[in-house]
């Protein structure tokens, strides 16, 4: 593998957490009021990928809805309970980190640093990290800004252009771009009607976790450098 250290999203690319949240979150704003135009597609489309905080942003500037003090609190607490009793690893994933198991990696989310370290635990994949794991809670701006994936690779010591990312989202993928970094996007087959807008920044697209191994050591491989002919 050409990578120093390959930088995994977690939620929809280690765990299948997308789908628990995002309804989680639709079924709180249905609460109240949010206009029947936004279905828990649009939603998912929208909020995906994004910092806790641009979420409540977006859900302030485009569904005109004013968050209470306590909507925060009552979501992660909603979002966690679901999360105990419904969360999975995304498939082929425990198989693809022992592949990788030798290979420096960790782990930059869009999640605040109590769901990652809960999320890691129910899917069986905290040694794989161990404490290598880096939250937009930590930088100014989340994805699509790079300042994640670059807070991630100054502490693990390593250059961006020496660095992987596993990605499935948009805002994720444009900031491992943005940082210099090879993105790798993982999108499911019943996605793939999506897969132009991640070619076309350069990402280097698959549908299947048990591929990636091969990806990360075939790509970045250097030309063969022949003698010089006398």
């Amino acid at each position: 593998m050409a990578f120093d250290l390959i930088i995994f999203d977690m939620d929809g690319t280690l765990v299948d957490s997308e789908p628990i949240a995002n309804r989680v979150f639709y079924e709180k704003l249905v609460a109240l009021g949010l206009p029947p135009r936004f279905d828990e597609a649009s939603i998912a489309a929208d909020l995906t990928g994004l910092a806790l905080s641009t979420c409540f942003d977006i859900v302030r500037d485009r569904y005109g809805i004013i968050l209470p003090d306590a909507f925060e609190a009552d979501l992660q607490a909603e979002t966690f309970q679901r999360l105990r009793g419904e969360l999975r690893p995304v498939a082929g994933v425990p198989d693809m980190l022992r592949q990788v198991a030798a290979r420096p990696k960790c782990v930059a989310s869009s999640s605040e640093l109590d769901k990652i370290a809960l999320s890691l635990d129910l899917c069986g994949l905290t040694a794989h990290f161990g404490p290598h794991t880096f939250s937009a809670q930590q930088v100014k701006n989340g994805k699509p800004h790079p300042d994640l994936f670059l807070y991630a690779a100054d502490r693990m010591g390593h250059a961006p252009r020496a660095c992987a990312v596993v990605e499935d989202s948009l805002p994720g993928a444009t900031a491992g771009i943005r940082a210099g970094m090879t993105v790798f996007a993982y999108r499911l087959e019943a996605q793939s009607g999506q897969d132009r807008a991640f070619i076309e920044m350069g990402c280097h697209v698959f549908h299947d976790m048990r591929l990636l191994p091969e990806l990360l050591g075939a790509k970045k491989s250097r030309p063969e450098i022949r003698p010089a002919k006398s």
